[in-house]
């Protein structure tokens, strides 16, 4: 009867813990892979940022850049109100390839 029970219990962990590893997989491969993949894409973007680009700040300011500063990872960005010094990170990619795209006609 206890060899019984111990194969019982043997049998049953291993299955009772596969939803569970299961359902880590499935988080890692739909939530946290994908904001890895973006974060890397957007590291990416902000390094090749030059001068004369048209861009939008993750705020919603549009401009374009017109100085690029490496030592202290700002740019300066000319809006129509003047000029503005933001972080590099503060530019969005999103927004700012949808706004490089030429309009289809």
């Amino acid at each position: 009867m206890f060899q019984t029970i111990i194969l019982q219990a043997e049998s049953g962990g291993l299955m009772s813990m596969l939803p569970f590893a299961a359902m880590i997989l499935v988080l890692y491969f739909f939530m946290i892979r994908p904001q890895m993949n973006r974060k890397k894409k957007e590291k990416a973007f902000q390094a090749e940022i030059k001068t004369g680009s048209k861009i939008v700040t993750s705020s919603g300011i549009h401009g374009k850049i017109t100085e690029v500063n490496n030592t202290d990872n700002t740019v300066t960005i000319e809006t129509g109100a003047g000029r503005i010094k933001f972080e590099r990170s503060a530019i969005s990619m999103e927004l700012s390839k949808k706004y490089a795209t030429p309009a289809k006609k």
